[in-house]
Formats: C-alpha cells, sequence, structure tokens
C-alpha cells in the first residue's frame, strides 16, 4: 500500500472509530457531571484510535460483519484513556502535556483527573457488559470470552501489572532485561493483544488464530514500546506532542539505555518482521491491517 494512499485511509478511519467510540460517552449531566467533562476531555484529547481500530480491522479480517464490535471498540480506548490520565499524574511520570494537549491533572486538578481515570475504567466495563446483557445466548458466549480477555489484559496480569513493576524499577539501582521485557509486554502490549483478541474472538476465529495473533500484537506492542524509548532520545517535543527526555529525566531504564540505539533499532526491525509474518499466514483481507501495524513501529512520533 502506498504511503499516501494508507495516510488518507487512515485518516478517514480514525475519523470513522472516533465517531463510533464517542457515541458511548456518558452524557455530561447531574451533580457528577464534571467528572463526565474531565472523562470527555481525557477520552477526545487526540490520538489516531489505533486500539479500536487494530480491533475493528481484526474482526473484520477474520469475517466479522456485525455491529457488536463497538461496544468493544470504545470499551478498550476507554481503558487506554485511562491509563494515560493516571501515568501522566505527579505521582507517575508528571508529564504536563501529551498529544500538544495539558494533561488531566493539568486542567482538572489531581482530584479530579484520579477520579475520570477510575471513571473510565469503570464506564469501559458498563459499557460492554450492557451490550452483552441484549445479545443472543450464542453471541453472549462470545462477549463474555472476550470480555474476560480485555479485563485481564488490563489488570494485574497485564497493564496494572507492568506498571507496577515499572513504578518499582524506578525505585532499584538496575534492573535485569527479563524485568524490562516484562514492563513493556505488559504495560504496553498487553492492551494491543487485546485489541487483536477481541476482534478475533468477536469474529469467531477458532483458539489457534486467537493465540497466533495474541503472539503477533505482542511482538508489535515490544516493538512499539521500543521504538517510543529510541524517540524520547531523538525526536522533538513538537513532533511528539509531549516533553522529550522523560525517560532520563525520570530516571528511567530503557532498552535503549541498556542495549544503546543502533541495537535498539534492529530489534525493532526483527520483531516487527516476525508479527507481519504471523499475520501474513492468517486468512482473510489484512492489507491495511498490516500497514497500520507497520506504521506503529515505523513512526517518527
Amino acid at each position: 500500500m502506498m504511503q499516501t494512499e494508507f495516510k488518507a485511509l487512515l485518516d478517514e478511519k480514525t475519523r470513522e472509530t472516533e465517531r463510533v467510540i464517542a457515541a458511548f460517552l456518558p452524557k455530561e449531566e447531574g451533580h457528577q457531571k464534571q467528572i463526565m467533562e474531565a472523562m470527555k476531555y481525557s477520552f477526545l484529547a487526540g490520538g489516531k484510535r489505533l486500539r479500536p481500530m487494530i480491533m475493528h480491522q481484526t474482526y473484520r479480517m477474520l469475517g466479522g460483519q456485525g455491529e457488536e464490535i463497538a461496544p468493544f471498540m470504545a470499551a478498550i480506548e476507554m481503558i487506554h484513556s485511562y491509563s494515560l490520565v493516571h501515568d501522566d499524574l505527579p505521582a507517575m511520570d508528571n508529564d504536563e502535556y501529551r498529544r500538544g494537549h495539558l494533561t488531566t491533572w493539568k486542567v482538572y486538578g489531581e482530584d479530579m483527573a484520579i477520579l475520570a481515570g477510575d471513571g473510565l475504567l469503570n464506564y469501559a466495563y458498563e459499557t460492554a457488559l450492557a451490550a452483552i446483557c441484549d445479545w443472543s445466548p450464542d453471541k453472549q458466549i462470545k462477549g463474555c470470552r472476550a470480555l474476560s480477555v480485555l479485563a485481564g489484559k488490563a489488570g494485574i496480569y497485564g497493564m496494572v501489572g507492568g506498571q507496577t513493576v515499572d513504578v518499582l524499577s524506578e525505585k532499584a539501582d538496575a534492573i535485569s532485561e527479563e524485568e524490562l521485557l516484562y514492563i513493556h509486554e505488559n504495560k504496553t502490549a498487553a492492551l494491543l493483544e487485546a485489541s487483536m483478541m477481541v476482534g478475533a474472538i468477536l469474529a469467531g476465529a477458532d483458539a489457534n488464530t486467537v493465540s497466533s495473533l495474541e503472539l503477533c500484537a505482542k511482538k508489535i506492542g515490544l516493538a512499539f514500546q521500543i521504538q517510543d524509548d529510541i524517540l524520547d532520545i531523538t525526536g522533538t517535543a513538537e513532533e511528539l506532542g509531549k516533553p522529550i527526555g522523560s525517560d532520563e529525566k525520570n530516571h528511567k531504564q530503557t532498552y535503549v539505555s541498556m542495549h544503546g540505539l543502533e541495537y535498539a533499532g534492529k530489534r525493532v526491525a526483527d520483531l516487527t518482521a516476525e508479527a507481519v509474518q504471523l499475520l501474513d499466514k492468517l486468512p482473510g483481507e489484512k492489507e491495511f491491517l498490516r500497514a497500520l501495524l507497520l506504521s506503529l513501529v515505523k513512526r517518527t512520533k
């Protein structure tokens, strides 16, 4: 796929994905409406909507045709958004800008940012469950399997577990490569894994296909995070939409600090090639999905 063609298609699908997921936001009303406002600010503050888009493309690739994917697309973006809100807090990365905008805690205060993150996480599950309850019994089985994957990849055996080890690593003099990869595989890759696995499950894919996509997403997630570490050194604040050098400022060990820029770049290329090879073995039309995954690890911002 030509770069210009991909860019135009990506812009179109980003707008469509945002339209779909924004429809699931709660109304800004009631005594607690400020929390809905903070949730909306966090949820709609830019971004390419990559996780829901990957979920949708995986679903379509494997023959999914219905609208059952929509609430799960919204749910995974809510979970991703909540993680960013909490990640930016002073107690965590202490970042004031994300995607070129003030972070939620800078606009609404730390207390409301914590509640906005909590609200997004809980509303993600409310959104998925509300949909599943209205499905036919056979679809409900798929929905429960999909929700189990989503919750697991977001929780203590997934993203939260990775974030925990990441926080603990900042207090350690040094961490091993095994611990660093654990952080990346869970903090970053877990939601990408959930995106592809949920799309596959709701499309009715078999267990082997779901497992192959989990491994594909894990490799892309690792490559994505290593590339993020590279960009924290080689990028600019204008390109990234956030301050550069935050890893060094927070005394974080990264794949780059452990292995150097050259080896890190090679590892990104190897992991990407392995992920694409796994994807290409699966049935269905996947040209845009392949290009989308490649864009994650070949990006400059």
